[in-house]
């Protein structure tokens, strides 16, 4: 069976899309990354990435991108290296050549052939644990509802 490669494949090929904010491939940041735009991350970034609350920002991790650290946003794309859980209120899209060793919290999951995933995948159905921030607690929180199914 034959795929047609999507757009977003090209997406996260190192170029110049529109983005406030790239980490560039030689960059190395290292602390907490709060974006209130879309953030694109072809570099390596020590820490959590969070979008500002409320605002529906994506974070595109580009195929030379790394992230050791949790990311929270509106919708994650990646195409690199994630060690750490992602949390995505709308959609997390992995894309071929991504490895992800974290669990994943989403409302919606799109995995090519070639991504690795090492950790759980946790649909969120529309919710969302409130006025919970740290990762460990938005992982019990999924995992309690999981297991009560």
């Amino acid at each position: 069976m034959l795929f047609k490669k999507s757009q977003s494949i090209k997406f996260l090929q190192p170029t110049m899309e529109s983005f406030e904010t790239i980490v560039g491939p030689a960059t190395e940041v290292h602390g907490r990354l709060v974006a209130n735009e879309s953030l694109r991350i072809d570099g390596s970034v020590i820490g959590n990435i969070e979008a500002r609350q409320g605002k529906n920002v994506s974070i595109a991790l580009g195929r030379t991108g790394v992230v050791q650290g949790d990311i929270y946003a509106f919708r994650v794309l990646v195409a690199g290296r994630v060690e750490g859980n992602i949390y995505a209120v709308e959609r997390v899209e992995l894309h071929e050549g991504a490895e992800v060793r974290g669990d994943i919290t989403y409302g919606q999951l799109g995995i090519e052939h070639g991504a690795k995933l090492n950790g759980l995948m946790i649909s969120r159905n529309g919710e969302e644990p409130e006025g919970i921030v740290d990762s460990s607690a938005v992982f019990q929180a999924n995992w309690a509802k999981i297991k009560s199914r």
